[in-house]
C-alpha cells in the first residue's frame, strides 16, 4: 500500500506543496465530488471519468486520515467505474442501432426498480461485508472508527453496483451513506468533505424526483 500511496504522490505534484498552495486534498476531492454527484443527478456518462480522477485522489487522502476500509474501497470503485461506464456506453450503442424513443445519448441503460431477488441479495451481501469489515478493522487496524467506517463501506460497495446497474433505489442507499459519512468525516478532521456530503443528501434526494420522473417517462414512451 505505501509503494502504490508514494507513486501516486509522485504523479501528483505535492498537492500540499508550491504548486497547489493552500489548496488540500480535501477540497480537491470535495470539489471533483460535487461534480460527479451533479452529473450523476443528471444521469451524465460523463461523471465516470470524473469518479475516476476522484478515486485516485482519495486513496491518498483515506490513506493519511486512517480511514482504511474507505481507502481500499477506492480501489473497489475504480474498477466498478470501468465497469459502469462500460455499461452505460454500451446501452447507448443499443440505443443508436435500435432508435429506442426512451433512450438518449449517453443515457442507454434505462433507469429501473432493482428486482425483488436481488434486493434480498444484496441486503442479505451488506450484512456479511458490514461483519467482516467491522472485524478487520477492529482487530487488524488502528481505526478509532470501525462501526461506521465499515457500514459506509459495506453499503457504498453496494451502492456503487446499483449506480452501475441504473436502479432508482441506488438514491436511497446513498442517502444512508451520505448522512453516517457527513458525521464521520467531521470526527475525522475532513471538514470539507464532511459538508459536501451533507449537500451530497440534498441533491441525492432531488436526484432520487429526477430519476423517478425520467423513469415514468421512460415507461409511457416504451
Amino acid at each position: 500500500m505505501d509503494s502504490i500511496i508514494t507513486s501516486l504522490r509522485q504523479l501528483l505534484p505535492s498537492l500540499s506543496g508550491d504548486v497547489w498552495g493552500w489548496v488540500s486534498l480535501d477540497l480537491v476531492t470535495a470539489a471533483l465530488g460535487l461534480a460527479y454527484i451533479l452529473l450523476e443527478y443528471r444521469a451524465s456518462i460523463w461523471m465516470w471519468a470524473v469518479g475516476a480522477v476522484m478515486q485516485l485522489l482519495g486513496i491518498v487522502l483515506y490513506y493519511q486520515k486512517g480511514l482504511y476500509a474507505d481507502c481500499g474501497m477506492e480501489f473497489y470503485y475504480l474498477a466498478m467505474t470501468a465497469y459502469g461506464a462500460w455499461r452505460w456506453t454500451k446501452g447507448s450503442v443499443v440505443q443508436a442501432e435500435t432508435d429506442a424513443p426512451s433512450r438518449g445519448v449517453g443515457e442507454g441503460v434505462v433507469i429501473t426498480h432493482i428486482p425483488a431477488r436481488l434486493a434480498l441479495l444484496w441486503t442479505a451481501i451488506f450484512a456479511v461485508l458490514w461483519a467482516l469489515i467491522w472485524y478487520l478493522l477492529s482487530h487488524f487496524t488502528d481505526s478509532t472508527v470501525p462501526v461506521a467506517d465499515a457500514f459506509t463501506t459495506a453499503l457504498s460497495l453496494v451502492g456503487i453496483w446499483a449506480l452501475a446497474h441504473k436502479y432508482l433505489e441506488q438514491w436511497f442507499i446513498w442517502i444512508a451513506v451520505d448522512v453516517v459519512t457527513c458525521w464521520l468525516y467531521f470526527q475525522k478532521d475532513i471538514p470539507f468533505k464532511a459538508s459536501l456530503y451533507g449537500l451530497y443528501v440534498v441533491i441525492a434526494i432531488a436526484g432520487y424526483r429526477r430519476w423517478r420522473r425520467q423513469m415514468s417517462l421512460s415507461n409511457a414512451a416504451g
